[in-house]
């Protein structure tokens, strides 16, 4: 399968050997805890030259001179400080995951599996989605609609559902039978009461594409009104409200945008009233009636019961029908009921907390040929993904896209307390070849390489100024309150952590005093005078630590490529897995976790 766009397992494991050994070196930087940034005095520690110089060049992108080392030789100094920026760009771009050679291009893969053919696209998702997460479903659900076809499978298991936003257009779009999993009631809520309503108005979608089909004039839909308008308003108003929000911080931040019209959609007449509609709607009732029940029916009978439908009572009016021809129709339009009936039960959304050793059995009674998908499952939950994939023999074919590596559990991470809260398989690594090594990141690494490079340097950057505020706050604990300990090693001894409070003050000194009461610690020792006092100290130096997150960032595509490709490898050292890939599907701009780990079995 796919033979054209192939990576073999020992070009994956040259390639892994590569970051490994460049991350030996580099991976220091990224283990830095941003809390202890001024208690540790990191920036004279890592850093020989003044943060402007490190801005300049992360940030604005700013060459070397040409021919400049690509080896990173010269990027430390006789002390091991950074001394050359430049050499540092240019080594992290060239150990980073899309400069690796290993990734799958999507339009080579669309290729293959689509050849020339053009996607016939149903339903617009940016009409109940945020335009990210509308980017997100159209390009996966594509993905895994034609590996599902070509495993000639029909039933698909998403893990970690959410919303529900993937497993309802694969359902709709694409006609197969999806089960949503998400360890959240409250998710596997929504996503049952989102389901309900996209499934009242699918036929509308339908029936408006079998228009534009059968008039080429109708192009246009924009510019004139619909029969179904009252559906459609229906749907706006309560599918709308329940759109997500742009992504939370790793990726999450953003508003709400409004879809942008295309030939395609629906223009919702703001116009109309009630009146209006409730005359369109009839009107399209009494033109079935004329029509002798045709396909509009549907929008008449999605509101009666079985029971309660009558089509010899209706049509009456127009003529007499025999006792034949009546049962007939009505026959005719129960089965047409029992088949959208049908057709609107392929998702299933259902709440299971699942581990690599989660049976199908609890997830689908029936258990058929799968494939097993996820988009953006946190943790351990990518890793368990691919785990069950192997495990299960029903399970065909795999898309996982994974995020939040800082929840991944650690087999080798240094730290005891990573292993007293673990249970069951590690999240990192999974490889064979990987653990040959005992190689670890650390868990302020793995947070580092969720930082979204393509959005920062394109001036979307990281919230410096609530950095600033917990680094001086750790400042002011260790001298009033003090230990001497690190953030790291407090992190072990005491449970409670100061949260998103900065969100909620007005200041630096409003900030430290909800902190300080949420650690439960006496804050009557302290001035508002010391506290600004300590605000005023460090911010001349707030650009050393905007500076030292410009070196984390640039660090991010390579910690996280050595976190894909390791499951990579895991899945090219099965015996019984015929192709696997990693996929850049989404544009990293819109979705910073944009790679999928994509496997089919022999």
């Amino acid at each position: 399968m796919f033979s054209a766009t192939d990576v073999g397992l020992e070009l994956v494991k040259s390639k892994i050997k590569t970051l490994t050994e460049f991350l030996d070196v580099y991976l220091k930087i990224a283990n830095v805890h941003t809390v202890d940034f001024y208690t540790e005095d990191v920036w004279n520690e890592f850093v020989a030259l003044p943060p402007e110089a490190v801005t300049s060049h992360l940030l604005h992108q700013q060459e070397g001179s040409p021919g400049a080392d690509r080896t990173g030789a010269s990027v430390w100094d006789q002390t091991q400080k950074l001394s050359d920026v430049a050499a540092y760009r240019r080594v992290t771009q060239d150990h980073a995951l899309p400069n690796l050679g290993v990734c799958t291009p999507l339009d080579d893969l669309r290729q293959e599996m689509w050849g020339d053919k053009q996607k016939d696209m149903f339903l617009k998702t940016s009409t109940f989605m945020s335009s990210k997460k509308s980017h997100e479903v159209e390009v996966m659900s594509e993905v895994i609609a034609c590996i599902a076809k070509y495993c000639n499978i029909q039933q698909v298991i998403d893990i970690g559902s959410g919303k529900g936003y993937l497993s309802s257009y694969l359902s709709m779009q694409y006609g197969l039978t999806v089960y949503g999993v998400d360890s959240s009631s409250t998710n596997t809520s929504g996503a049952n009461e989102r389901n309900r309503k996209l499934k009242r108005y699918w036929k509308v979608y339908q029936r408006q594409r079998k228009h534009l089909n059968q008039d080429p004039a109708s192009e246009h839909l924009e510019e004139k009104p619909m029969d179904d308008v009252a559906s459609f308003m229906e749907i706006k108003e309560l599918i709308g409200h329940g759109r997500e929000q742009e992504s939370r911080p790793e990726n999450q931040s953003g508003r709400v945008q409004p879809p942008a019209q295309t030939p395609n959609s629906v223009t919702f007449l703001q116009s109309e009233t009630n009146e209006e509609i409730n005359r369109d709607v009839t009107a399209q009732i009494l033109g079935s009636i004329e029509d002798g029940f045709s396909d509009t029916e549907n929008l008449f009978l999605e509101f009666l019961s079985t029971d309660a439908v009558d089509m010899g009572s209706l049509l009456r009016k127009k003529k007499d029908l025999d006792e034949k021809e009546k049962e007939r129709r009505k026959t005719a339009s129960l089965e047409a009921k029992a088949k959208r009936i049908k057709e609107a039960n392929l998702y299933s959304p259902l709440t299971l907390h699942v581990t690599s050793t989660t049976e199908l059995q609890d997830i689908i009674s029936d258990v058929k040929d799968s494939m097993m998908v996820g988009l953006h499952t946190c943790g351990d939950l990518a890793s368990d993904t691919l785990r069950i994939f192997m495990a299960k023999p029903e399970l065909k074919a795999v898309c996982s896209v994974g995020c939040c590596y800082h929840l991944l559990s650690e087999e080798f991470e240094l730290s005891d307390d990573s292993k007293d809260c673990c249970h069951g398989p590690w999240g990192f690594p999974m490889s064979q070849y990987l653990r040959s090594s005992v190689w670890h990141c650390g868990r302020n690494a793995r947070m580092s390489a969720c930082l979204p490079l393509e959005r920062v340097t394109v001036g979307n950057g990281l919230p410096s100024e609530s950095l600033f505020y917990r680094a001086v706050l750790q400042v002011i604990i260790k001298e009033h309150y003090g230990n001497g300990k690190t953030y790291t090693t407090l992190q072990r001894t005491n449970s409670k952590h100061v949260g998103k409070i900065y969100s909620k003050s007005s200041s630096f000194v409003d900030y430290t005093r909800k902190s300080v009461e949420k650690l439960g610690m006496d804050g009557s020792k302290m001035s508002d005078s010391l506290i600004q006092g300590y605000y005023d100290r460090y911010m001349p130096r707030m650009k050393e630590l905007e500076a030292f997150n410009l070196l984390k960032v640039a660090l991010a595509p390579c910690i996280e490529g050595l976190i894909l490709l390791d499951r990579l490898c895991y899945l090219k050292e099965q015996e019984n897995v015929a192709w696997s890939a990693l996929v850049q599907l989404f544009d990293p701009l819109k979705s910073p976790r944009c790679y999928a780990v994509i496997g089919v079995k022999k």
